[in-house]
This record gives C-alpha cells, sequence and structure tokens, in this order.
C-alpha cells in the first residue's frame, strides 16, 4: 500500500482523533490525539511539524508529529500512529523519517527524542531504522494499557555529538549506565572519573511537610518570575503545572504533574536542585499522593552535588542523553534519574538486544540503591 504524505491541516482533525482511537482506545494517554482543541493549536502555531498519511482514495490511515518549542533545538517525536489495517507495509517507518527529515530541514533542531512503548520490539525497530539511537529505559513511566516501561532514543544532527563538552567526573553509580552508552551510542566516557557514592538514605526522620499548588496559571507565572532566562530552566517541552514548596519556604520545585499518565516530572527546583537535600521523601509522597506513581529528574551530567542528593534518595539513573542541550557553541550531557513507587515487572517487556545493555545498567544500579549486597550478607 502505497500511502501520500501530506502536511496535516485542521480540517483532519475529526480523523486523526478517530485514527487515535482506532490505534489506542481510550488508553492514549496525550492531548495530541484526542483534545481538538490542542490539536488546533499544533497544527496552527507552528511548533509542531506534523504529517499523516492517506490511501489514494483518501483514507487517513497515519500520522507522525514532531514536537518543537520556541528558544530550545530539541523535538520529540510523538503521536506515531498507523490503523491497524494498514500495518506491515512500512508506513510507520517512512512516516517517521520524513517528519524527522522535515524537522531537521529547518536547521533550528540538534537532536530529536522520542519514548517508545515496549509492548513489542517492532516501535524500537522503526526508530533505530530512521537513525534514533538508544539512551535508557524509563521503568514505570506512564499508564497506558497498565503501568508501561518506556525507552529514550534520540537522533542528532550532523556534527551535534562532536560538539559535546567533556565531563570530568561523575557519581560511580552512573558507571553501568555510562558503559551501556558506550555501547548504544558509541560515545566513549573512559576519561570520565568515578566519585564514590554517598550511601542512599532511608525515609527522612523530621522532615518538614511540603505544600503541593496545582493552579497552572499561577505555576507558570511564579515559574517564570523566578527562572526569567532560559539558562535556568531546562526540561524540554515540559511547562510545569504544580510546585512543590517546603513549609520553610527553603525551595519550591515545579513539576509537570500528570495524573492520568501516572507521571511527574521535576521540571526546576529554586533557588537549585541540590536545594531539596533531605527533603525528596516527603516530596514523593506529595507527588504520590496526587496519583503520580513516577517521578523524574533531568540533570547535567557534570553536576555531581545534584545528582548526589537525587541518588541519595532512591533515584536510580535510567538513562543519559549525551549532547541534550547547547549553551553557545557547545552541546552538554544530561542523565534522566527516575523513582518509581510501583513494583517493576520486566516480565512482558520487550528488550531489544539495543536497549540490553540499559537493562542490565539499571538493574545493577537499582540493585545498589535498594539491595546493598554488603548489608544483605551480613
Amino acid at each position: 500500500m502505497n500511502a501520500g504524505l501530506h502536511p496535516a491541516s485542521v480540517h483532519d482533525i475529526a480523523e486523526l482523533r478517530q485514527l487515535y482511537f482506532e490505534v489506542y482506545g481510550h488508553g492514549y494517554p496525550v492531548p495530541l490525539g484526542s483534545d481538538p482543541v490542542v490539536m488546533h493549536r499544533l497544527i496552527t502555531d507552528g511548533t509542531a511539524h506534523w504529517l499523516t498519511a492517506r490511501t489514494g482514495e483518501g483514507t487517513l490511515v497515519g500520522s507522525a508529529v514532531v514536537l518543537t518549542e520556541p528558544g530550545s533545538r530539541i523535538g520529540k517525536l510523538v503521536g506515531l500512529a498507523v490503523h491497524p489495517g494498514h500495518r506491515g507495509g512500512g508506513l510507520a517507518s517512512r512516516l517517521t523519517g520524513a517528519v524527522c527529515t522535515t524537522a531537521f530541514a529547518t536547521g533550528g533542531l540538534d537532536s530529536v527524542y522520542a519514548t517508545v512503548r515496549l509492548v513489542t520490539e517492532g516501535p524500537q525497530h522503526v526508530v533505530v531504522r530512521n537513525g534514533f539511537r538508544p539512551l535508557g529505559l524509563l521503568p514505570n513511566a506512564v499508564e497506558v494499557e497498565g503501568c508501561e516501561t518506556l525507552a529514550l532514543f534520540a537522533r542528532y544532527a550532523d556534527g551535534v555529538l562532536e560538539r559535546r563538552e567533556p565531563v570530568t567526573s561523575v557519581p560511580e553509580r552512573l558507571s553501568p549506565l555510562l558503559s551501556a552508552v558506550a555501547t548504544g551510542v558509541g560515545i566513549d566516557y573512559a576519561g570520565t572519573g568515578h566519585v564514590p557514592s554517598r550511601r542512599a538514605l532511608g525515609a527522612a526522620t523530621g522532615a518538614e511537610p511540603i505544600e503541593l499548588i496545582t493552579a497552572p496559571a499561577f505555576v507558570r507565572r511564579r515559574f517564570l518570575e523566578l527562572f526569567p532566562e532560559a539558562d535556568g530552566r531546562f526540561f524540554p517541552l515540559h511547562t510545569p503545572n504544580a510546585v512543590l514548596v517546603a513549609a520553610d519556604g527553603s525551595f519550591e520545585a515545579y513539576a509537570d504533574l500528570d495524573a492520568v499518565a501516572g507521571s511527574c516530572a521535576l521540571v526546576a527546583v529554586h533557588p537549585r536542585p541540590a536545594a531539596v537535600a533531605g527533603a525528596l521523601e516527603a516530596l514523593m509522597a506529595a507527588v504520590t499522593r496526587a496519583g503520580a506513581d513516577y517521578a523524574e529528574a533531568l540533570l547535567p551530567l557534570a553536576d555531581t552535588e545534584a545528582l548526589e542528593v537525587f541518588l541519595a534518595s532512591g533515584f536510580v539513573p535510567s538513562a543519559v542523553y549525551p549532547a541534550m542541550r547547547r549553551i553557545r557553541d557547545r552541546l552538554h550531557d544530561y542523565v534522566v534519574l527516575s523513582r518509581t513507587s510501583r513494583q517493576i515487572d520486566f516480565r512482558t517487556t520487550a528488550v531489544s538486544p539495543l536497549l540490553r545493555p540499559y537493562l542490565g545498567a539499571y538493574l545493577s544500579a537499582w540493585t545498589a540503591t535498594y539491595l546493598p549486597l554488603p548489608e544483605v550478607s551480613r
């Protein structure tokens, strides 16, 4: 079946909603495929590259989108969908390649990333065939058909990886993950030193309570007041809709909280990420009460102080995004730290050979965090 690819228009919205329903049912946790207001905005405001696929008879059978945002040089591949009756002919791969080529052709992107479901290996092969490289796993990251693990992949513009800023040292608990990146991306971290990690902390005692404010408009205004410059905030394509505030006023943690997907991204902390030291247990309890079983933080790989704070509070290094952020003419590496309050079950997860080093690295880091072997042997 040789479907034609076309830019999406507002006239496609009704058919696109039907397509996403037929592919995902009621379980698709992204408004891009269900909310006509969001879909209209994305198609018309210039922040999305959106392609559709139609048969010769005009039936809409496929869709793929690369989201971008002003001031950021990172895009996200989302909304890849092919009608169940038109699979098996390579349409998903064609859509992925075409929409990424369109996005990179603007010259405004250094990379495009994708979070891929692991229900089957098929989606992993689609992105890899189109130049994406595996960066890690996000265990229990989203509620779709039950609690699912996602894989992180990225595709880079030419020459981007060659302009990476070297990282001098990292906490030693990141060592297995960096070894996996060396295999999956081909980046050599052999010259990066290892700092002995602090022992993981138990539940904090006597911690100040955390106040959760979920007032999206207020949160956005306050966030921009505290972080007026882009240099002070960096979590691409995430807009905070909640803020977690220490009762003593020592920090404000801004979060993109999605109770439908059961997830929370900690977007930024004022005055600095390490300010949450000693309070992350209370913060995570507040996030869990709000309906998010999964939380993640994105931190510079070179910020050893902040990494140690999160590692000591049960966050596990799960993915590395090399050359993620451009500062002047150099690209800086970031690491995803994640924590889940639900039991992780990899038995039904389809992990392709490319991702197996990351699975091993995650299990090693999780064991070091939650099952310290010297203590068990005693």
